[in-house]
Protein backbone atom coordinates (compact mmCIF):
# COMPACT_ATOMS: atom_id res chain seq x y z
CA UNK A 1 0.00 0.00 0.00
CA UNK A 2 2.48 2.53 0.85
CA UNK A 3 4.25 2.18 -2.77
CA UNK A 4 0.85 3.42 -3.73
CA UNK A 5 0.53 6.81 -2.76
CA UNK A 6 -2.76 8.38 -2.51
CA UNK A 7 -3.52 6.29 -5.62
CA UNK A 8 -4.85 3.77 -2.86
CA UNK A 9 -6.32 5.94 -0.38
CA UNK A 10 -10.13 6.54 -0.65
CA UNK A 11 -10.71 4.14 -4.14
CA UNK A 12 -14.87 3.71 -4.51
CA UNK A 13 -16.79 2.45 -7.20
CA UNK A 14 -20.51 2.51 -7.86
CA UNK A 15 -22.26 -0.83 -7.70
CA UNK A 16 -25.87 -0.58 -9.92
CA UNK A 17 -26.55 -4.26 -9.41
CA UNK A 18 -26.71 -7.32 -7.58
CA UNK A 19 -23.31 -7.15 -6.28
CA UNK A 20 -22.94 -8.29 -2.73
CA UNK A 21 -22.10 -4.42 -1.82
CA UNK A 22 -24.74 -1.94 -3.40
CA UNK A 23 -24.01 2.07 -3.85
CA UNK A 24 -20.78 3.42 -3.35
CA UNK A 25 -18.52 0.54 -2.83
CA UNK A 26 -14.60 1.15 -0.73
CA UNK A 27 -12.14 -1.02 -3.43
CA UNK A 28 -10.36 -2.81 -1.48
CA UNK A 29 -7.80 -4.62 -4.56
CA UNK A 30 -5.21 -5.70 -1.70
CA UNK A 31 -7.71 -8.69 -1.11
CA UNK A 32 -6.47 -10.23 -4.45
CA UNK A 33 -2.81 -10.43 -3.74
CA UNK A 34 -0.19 -9.43 -6.58
CA UNK A 35 -2.33 -9.52 -10.41
CA UNK A 36 -0.58 -9.94 -13.64
CA UNK A 37 -0.93 -7.13 -16.15
CA UNK A 38 0.99 -8.77 -19.24
CA UNK A 39 2.02 -11.89 -20.37
CA UNK A 40 4.68 -13.23 -22.97
CA UNK A 41 1.96 -15.56 -24.34
CA UNK A 42 -1.08 -13.43 -24.30
CA UNK A 43 0.44 -9.79 -24.18
CA UNK A 44 -2.03 -7.83 -21.96
CA UNK A 45 -3.86 -9.57 -18.97
CA UNK A 46 -7.84 -8.91 -18.74
CA UNK A 47 -7.65 -6.47 -15.72
CA UNK A 48 -5.55 -3.91 -17.80
CA UNK A 49 -6.84 -4.49 -21.33
CA UNK A 50 -10.55 -4.18 -20.24
CA UNK A 51 -9.77 -0.69 -18.04
CA UNK A 52 -7.74 0.90 -20.83
CA UNK A 53 -10.51 -0.45 -23.03
CA UNK A 54 -13.35 0.54 -21.16
CA UNK A 55 -11.83 3.88 -21.21
CA UNK A 56 -11.10 4.07 -24.88
CA UNK A 57 -14.26 3.80 -25.75
CA UNK A 58 -15.73 6.06 -23.10
CA UNK A 59 -17.98 3.59 -21.64
CA UNK A 60 -19.73 5.07 -18.48
CA UNK A 61 -21.68 1.86 -17.58
CA UNK A 62 -20.37 -1.52 -17.22
CA UNK A 63 -22.59 -4.45 -16.83
CA UNK A 64 -21.16 -7.93 -16.51
CA UNK A 65 -21.90 -11.37 -14.04
CA UNK A 66 -21.68 -11.24 -10.29
CA UNK A 67 -18.60 -13.58 -10.64
CA UNK A 68 -16.47 -10.43 -11.97
CA UNK A 69 -17.55 -8.42 -8.37
CA UNK A 70 -14.01 -8.82 -7.00
CA UNK A 71 -12.03 -7.69 -10.45
CA UNK A 72 -13.28 -4.55 -10.80
CA UNK A 73 -11.65 -3.80 -7.03
CA UNK A 74 -8.68 -4.54 -8.93
CA UNK A 75 -9.84 -2.18 -12.02
CA UNK A 76 -10.67 0.35 -9.98
CA UNK A 77 -6.95 0.39 -8.40
CA UNK A 78 -5.73 0.73 -12.14
CA UNK A 79 -7.94 3.17 -13.29
CA UNK A 80 -6.74 5.54 -10.50
CA UNK A 81 -2.66 4.77 -11.39
CA UNK A 82 -3.55 5.58 -15.11
CA UNK A 83 -5.95 7.92 -14.48
CA UNK A 84 -8.86 7.25 -16.49
CA UNK A 85 -12.31 7.38 -15.53
CA UNK A 86 -14.45 4.90 -13.65
CA UNK A 87 -17.69 3.77 -15.18
CA UNK A 88 -20.97 2.74 -13.28
CA UNK A 89 -20.97 -1.36 -12.20
CA UNK A 90 -24.34 -3.48 -12.62
CA UNK A 91 -23.66 -6.94 -11.23
CA UNK A 92 -25.75 -9.42 -12.31
CA UNK A 93 -26.72 -12.71 -10.96
CA UNK A 94 -25.55 -15.57 -13.55
CA UNK A 95 -27.82 -17.80 -15.10
CA UNK A 96 -27.44 -21.46 -14.51
CA UNK A 97 -28.63 -24.71 -15.53
CA UNK A 98 -30.86 -26.89 -13.88
CA UNK A 99 -27.53 -28.39 -12.32
CA UNK A 100 -26.47 -25.33 -10.97
CA UNK A 101 -23.59 -24.61 -13.22
CA UNK A 102 -23.23 -21.43 -14.62
CA UNK A 103 -23.96 -21.32 -18.59
CA UNK A 104 -21.35 -20.20 -20.44
CA UNK A 105 -20.05 -20.66 -24.21
CA UNK A 106 -16.71 -22.31 -23.20
CA UNK A 107 -19.02 -25.37 -21.67
CA UNK A 108 -21.20 -24.94 -25.05
CA UNK A 109 -23.99 -24.58 -22.88
CA UNK A 110 -27.48 -23.31 -24.10
CA UNK A 111 -27.50 -19.85 -26.01
CA UNK A 112 -29.88 -16.96 -24.95
CA UNK A 113 -31.47 -17.75 -28.31
CA UNK A 114 -31.79 -21.36 -27.70
CA UNK A 115 -33.75 -20.29 -23.94
CA UNK A 116 -35.80 -17.86 -26.06
CA UNK A 117 -36.94 -20.35 -28.70
CA UNK A 118 -37.69 -22.84 -25.43
CA UNK A 119 -40.07 -20.28 -24.44
CA UNK A 120 -38.61 -18.50 -21.65
CA UNK A 121 -39.51 -15.16 -21.82
CA UNK A 122 -37.40 -11.64 -21.70
CA UNK A 123 -39.03 -10.81 -18.43
CA UNK A 124 -38.19 -14.01 -16.80
CA UNK A 125 -34.85 -14.00 -17.89
CA UNK A 126 -34.34 -10.15 -16.33
CA UNK A 127 -36.09 -11.74 -12.87
CA UNK A 128 -33.43 -14.48 -12.61
CA UNK A 129 -30.85 -11.86 -13.76
CA UNK A 130 -31.93 -9.74 -10.72
CA UNK A 131 -32.57 -6.60 -13.27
Amino acid sequence: KAELGEAWNGLTFMEAGSGPDNGLVRATPDLAGDIVLGRKDVGVAYHLAVVVDDALQGVTDVVRGLDLFEATHIQRLLQALLALPTPVYLHHHLLTGPDGKRLAKRDKAQTLRELRAAGVTAEALRRKLGL
